[in-house]
């Protein structure tokens, strides 16, 4: 009887893993195009049915027909249903309308000769046929069922989404997170003055990285809290609070120490983003933003500057304050007195329950009173 031969030798170990590992990327790399290939299918059939205008040549029943035949024809199948048709239809309306502004684009790109790879742009229009298919054809059908259900005439917003999931990789559940919370109305909108203070390749990329208002919902309050509890909360969801921030932050600590001369004080949350390669401080006020809360977060920024930042490896820390509500021409005015790179964004906590509940729900005794008035009558 042969006996199995273990072998524990260093080299065969490790040409193992890496077998393993090429073996799992060719396996994510084939489903990408096989999820490719069905996309421009599903571009090409949608095209189909609007330009032979076949609802109208075989009336309304047509595409229920289409789908019997088109499956007796290939019984295997699993993505000619009736529903997937229809989408079809929709996706190909949806994004062509958009395209009718570079039709050079929309050509080049039904006749399949896109190459290039997408390239980072703040527009949501994109530039070169590369730039359409690794958008249109990269991310799952089942993220554009969704975004065609919700964005089925707003071709600028379902292209933002796109782009957004392409970039990060988000999953479907990520996805319709950020769309229940609107990031599309959110991202770069808060206030700052990264324009004046960041070098130009930074400043667009930083600026895009903020949101108003944040949205800690996932932080689960339901009563009256102050800012340690706030604090507590979003660090108690930090995935979700680290989602919610954005790209490439990584954190680094909660009341983060820092001894200057013989004082200590203490940053509320502190973080460093991969891509900007720069601290991120982070204040959080519950209340309403004024003038002397932006003094000190530049502080603390300045601090950052000197005492953690390394020469030729980070950039310029930038200071954010997130606060619970704010002035615009305040805020503005603030940031106009700095030359630090700072920013000022509201949150939101869309769960919060009413402070004083009396009154709101009705007490035993008062259902008592109600009934006992109205038998009375």
């Amino acid at each position: 009887m042969s006996k199995e031969l273990t072998i524990i030798d260093k080299d065969y170990t490790q040409w193992v893993e890496d077998l393993s590992v090429r073996y799992r990327q060719s396996q994510i790399k084939a489903a990408v195009r096989v999820n490719r290939e069905l996309l421009k299918y599903y571009w090409e059939l949608g095209r189909d049915i609007e330009e032979m205008h076949v609802e109208e040549r075989w009336g309304q029943s047509v595409i229920k027909n289409l789908s019997v035949d088109l499956q007796l024809k290939n019984p295997n199948s699993t993505g000619l249903s009736r529903t997937n048709i229809y989408y079809a239809k929709k996706f190909y309306l949806l994004y062509s309308q958009y395209l009718k502004i570079v039709p050079q684009v929309v050509g080049q790109l039904e006749d399949g000769n896109a190459s290039q790879s997408v390239e980072d742009s703040p527009g949501v229009v994109p530039q070169s046929v590369g730039q359409l298919e690794e958008m249109l054809f990269s991310i799952p059908w089942g993220h554009h069922r969704y975004l065609i259900d919700k964005y089925g005439t707003e071709p600028e917003k379902a292209f933002f989404y796109v782009k957004k999931t392409m970039k990060e990789g988000w999953s479907r559940d990520v996805l319709l997170n950020f769309m229940d919370a609107g990031l599309y109305e959110r991202e770069g909108k808060a206030l700052t003055n990264f324009t004046r203070t960041l070098p130009d390749e930074t400043s667009d990329l930083a600026q895009e990285l903020t949101k108003d208002p944040y949205n800690f919902a996932f932080a689960g309050i339901t009563q009256p809290y102050n800012e340690q509890i706030l604090k507590d909360a979003l660090l108690a969801n930090i995935s979700q609070f680290l989602l919610e921030l954005g790209t490439g932050f990584a954190y680094v600590g909660k009341e983060y120490r820092l001894q200057i001369g013989k004082k200590e004080k203490f940053i509320d949350l502190l973080f460093y983003n991969l891509n900007l390669s720069c601290y991120v401080v982070i204040e959080v006020k519950i209340g309403e933003f004024d003038f002397q809360d932006l003094g000190q977060l530049s502080g603390y920024v300045v601090a950052c500057n000197h005492i953690l930042k390394k020469e030729g490896r980070d950039n310029p820390t930038i200071g954010l304050l997130i606060c619970r509500q704010k002035d615009s021409l305040l805020a503005q005015y603030a940031l106009e007195g700095s030359n630090l790179p700072l920013g000022i964004s509201e949150y939101e906590l869309s769960k919060l329950y009413p402070e004083k509940v009396e009154g709101t729900i009705p007490t035993i005794e008062e259902i008592e009173a109600r009934l006992g008035n109205e038998d009375k009558k």
